[in-house]
C-alpha cells in the first residue's frame, strides 16, 4: 500500500521538455514527466526518486567545462542520477542526468522549483553540506588529483558542498590529521585512494569517536562507540576491494553521486588485538598463513607496482608452506544466516536490515559476551568457543564479501556488510593441486568452500595461538608419515564431515588434534626453501607483527556514503518506462 505522502499530489503541469510537451507530475517521492503527444502511441515516463534528485538550478544550465546559466526565465533544470549497467561487473554506474524544463509562465517556474526544493530538504536529511576530503597523490597510477578535480569537485560544486581537501605527504597522515584536529562541523570524511587510504581514514575516525568518548579502544572487553561522521570513498588506488564490495563498480563519478544525495551504509568493523595493548582495524580480510607471506613477499617488490602482488602469489604458492596453530571462535546464531546458504547482501538486505533492530536492542549490555575477557587467551569462558588445532595453509576472517574485479564473487560470496558477523575460512593443509583448485574457484562461480579440506563459520569473534612445541613435533612427524586421503592428499575425517566432530568437541571443552588433520608431504622443486615456524597476519594490506590475535566483530560501527550493491542482473535502470504499461519501476533508498 501506498504511503500517504506517495499518493498525495503536489504538483501537476504541462511542462516542454526540449520541442516536446510533457505533462510533469511531482509526488512526495517521485517527480515524472510523460510525453503529451496523443498521436504517439509509444509514450514514455521518466520517473526519477525525488531522494535521487541531485540539484534544481533556474534558468538552462551547463556545467562542462564550465557551469554557465541562461535564464529566460520561464525554465529550470534538474540533475538527478541515472544509471546504466556496467560492461565488466554486476554493479551499476551511476551518471548525472539532467533535464531542462521550459514552464508556459515565470510564477509556475517558480512553484517548481520552490516544490523541489522543499521535497529535497524533507527526503534528504543526510546529504553532506561540508566534508573533509584526503587525496592520495601516490596510490595506484598517481591520479588521485585528477580524478578528483576533473570528475569529483564539479559534482560537489554543483550539490552545493563545501570541501576542505587535503592532499597527503606520508603514511598515516589522515589518520594523524583526525585524531589530532577538531571535526566539528563536517558532516563526513571522503578518501581519494585505494584500500590503503580507506584504512587511514576508517582508524582515524574509530579513534576519534573513541577518544571524544572515553573510551579504551585497545581493551577488548570494549563496546565501541559508533562512529557519527559517515566515510565516502573515491577509488582511485590499486586495490578498491571495500569500494567495490560496497558499491558493485570501481567508478568515481558513481561513488560521488552517492555521497552527494547522502546515501547511507552501515558497516561491521573487526577489531584485532595484539602484542601488549594494540589494536587495529578491519572490514575486508584478517589473514595468516598464504595470504599473510603473499603480503610480506610483495612489499619487497614494491618497484613492481600492482603486478607484485600476482608475482607474490606465485612465489608464496609454489613454496607449498602450511602452519600450526589453534584457533578458537565463537559461533554466531545458526537461525539468522549461514555462510553457506547461497543469498548474497545487496542494497536493501533484509539479513542487515533485521539485523540492526538486533543489535541496538540489545546494546546495552552487547559486552556482555566479553565481559569475563581478560586477555587474548583466557581460558574463563571456555565453553562459550569452539576450538580447532592443526596445519593451515590460511586462516582467514572478513566482513564482508571481498569481492573485487579478479575475484567477482568474494572471499565469502554470502557474507553481509552489517549483520555483526564475521566470515571464518579454515583451509586446512592439502596438496599444491587441492590449494590451486581452492584459490582457482575464486575467480568463477563454482563454491570455494566445496572442498573437503575447507570450512567456513559464521562468527563473532576468533582468536588464534601458536602451537606449542610438542604439538608442532608431533604435527610434523604426521606429516612426514601421513598416508595419501582424498584429493591426493587430504584423509576422509579432515572434511566436511570432520566440521560437525570438532563442534562437537568444541561444546565439551575439547580440541580436535593435528592427528585428524595429515597430508602427504610435497616440495615444490622451484622454490626449495625451509618453511619458516610462523607467518604473519595481513589485516587490510597492513603487516601484524605478533601471530597471536583476538578479533571481535562490531555490528554497524561506521557509515559509508554507500547504499550496498544493486545487481545490475536483476535491477534495471527505471528512468524510462512506457506509458502503456500502466506500470512504473520505482528505485526507492
Amino acid at each position: 500500500m501506498k504511503t500517504q505522502m506517495e499518493t498525495d499530489l503536489k504538483l501537476e503541469s504541462s511542462l516542454w521538455v526540449g520541442n516536446k510537451r510533457h505533462l510533469a507530475v511531482l509526488t512526495g517521492w517521485h517527480l515524472r514527466w510523460t510525453e503529451a503527444d496523443k498521436k504517439n502511441p509509444d509514450k514514455k515516463t521518466v520517473s526519477v526518486p525525488v531522494a535521487e534528485v541531485v540539484r534544481v538550478e533556474e534558468g538552462r544550465v551547463k556545467i562542462l567545462p564550465h557551469k554557465s546559466v541562461e535564464d529566460t526565465g520561464r525554465d529550470f533544470t534538474v540533475f538527478y542520477v541515472k544509471r546504466s549497467n556496467s560492461r565488466t561487473t554486476s554493479g551499476l554506474l551511476w551518471r548525472l542526468g539532467q533535464t531542462q524544463f521550459t514552464c508556459p509562465s515565470r510564477v509556475l517556474r517558480d512553484q517548481w522549483t520552490k516544490h523541489l526544493w522543499t521535497v529535497l530538504k524533507t527526503h534528504s536529511p543526510l546529504r553532506p553540506h561540508r566534508l573533509l576530503v584526503f587525496i592520495n597523490p601516490f596510490g595506484g597510477k598517481n591520479k588521485g588529483r585528477q580524478i578528483y578535480h576533473s570528475l569529483v569537485a564539479p559534482l560537489f560544486e554543483l550539490a552545493g558542498i563545501n570541501s576542505h581537501v587535503i592532499v597527503t605527504e606520508r603514511a598515516n597522515h589522515a589518520r594523524d590529521h583526525l585524531l589530532k584536529k577538531d571535526l566539528t562541523g563536517f558532516d563526513g570524511v571522503v578518501c581519494v585512494g585505494g584500500d590503503g587510504m580507506f584504512n587511514e581514514i576508517l582508524h582515524g575516525v574509530i579513534g576519534k569517536t573513541q577518544q571524544e568518548a572515553g573510551l579504551c579502544e585497545n581493551d577488548p572487553a570494549v563496546t565501541l562507540q559508533q562512529c557519527p561522521l559517515h566515510i565516502g570513498i573515491i577509488p582511485a588506488g590499486s586495490t578498491d576491494c571495500v569500494c567495490y564490495a560496497t558499491v558493485g563498480v570501481i567508478d568515481p563519478v558513481t561513488s560521488a553521486l552517492h555521497i552527494v544525495i547522502g546515501d547511507s551504509q552501515p558497516l561491521d568493523v573487526c577489531s584485532v588485538h595484539y602484542g601488549p595493548g594494540q589494536v587495529r582495524y578491519s572490514v575486508s580480510l584478517v589473514g595468516y598463513g598464504f595470504y599473510g607471506d603473499v603480503l610480506a613477499e610483495s612489499e619487497k617488490h614494491r618497484w613492481m607496482g600492482p603486478f607484485r602482488y600476482d608475482y607474490s602469489g606465485a612465489v608464496v604458492f609454489l613454496s607449498n608452506r602450511s602452519y600450526s596453530g589453534t584457533v578458537q571462535y565463537l559461533l554466531a546464531d545458526p537461525l539468522l544466516s549461514s555462510p553457506r546458504d547461497k543469498t548474497r547482501c545487496l542494497s536493501g538486505c533484509g539479513v542487515c536490515s533485521r539485523s540492526t533492530e538486533r543489535l541496538f536492542r540489545n546494546s546495552s549490555d552487547s559486552g556482555s559476551l566479553y565481559s569475563s575477557y581478560s586477555g587474548p587467551f583466557s581460558n574463563d569462558s571456555e565453553g562459550e568457543w569452539m576450538s580447532v588445532d592443526g596445519r593451515f595453509k590460511c586462516v582467514s576472517l572478513t566482513c564482508m564479501s571481498s569481492s573485487c574485479a579478479k575475484s567477482p564473487l568474494g572471499l565469502s560470496p554470502s557474507a553481509h556488510l552489517a549483520d555483526g558477523t564475521g566470515d571464518l575460512i579454515l583451509v586446512w593443509d592439502t596438496n599444491p593441486l587441492g590449494f590451486l583448485k581452492y584459490l582457482h574457484r575464486h575467480t568463477t562461480t563454482q563454491d570455494q568452500f566445496d572442498l573437503p579440506f575447507v570450512e567456513v563459520h559464521r562468527v563473532k569473534a576468533v582468536r588464534f595461538a601458536l602451537a606449542s612445541r610438542g604439538e608442532e613435533a608431533e604435527d610434523n612427524e604426521s606429516l612426514s608419515n601421513g598416508m595419501d586421503g582424498e584429493d591426493g592428499g587430504h584423509i576422509e575425517n579432515g572434511s566436511r564431515a570432520g566440521s560437525l566432530q570438532h563442534l562437537a568437541a568444541g561444546a565439551k571443552g575439547q580440541t580436535m588434534t593435528s592427528e585428524d588433520k595429515t597430508v602427504t608431504p610435497f616440495m615444490c622443486g622451484l622454490c626449495c626453501r625451509k618453511t619458516p615456524a610462523v607467518s604473519v597476519w595481513n589485516c587490510d594490506g597492513e603487516i601484524l607483527p605478533f601471530p597471536e590475535i583476538f578479533c571481535k566483530i562490531h555490528g554497524q560501527l561506521v557509515h559509508l556514503y554507500a547504499r550496498g550493491i544493486e545487481d545490475g542482473a536483476s535491477l534495471r535502470d527505471c528512468t524510462e518506462e512506457r506509458v502503456e504499461s500502466n506500470t512504473t519501476c520505482i528505485l526507492q533508498r
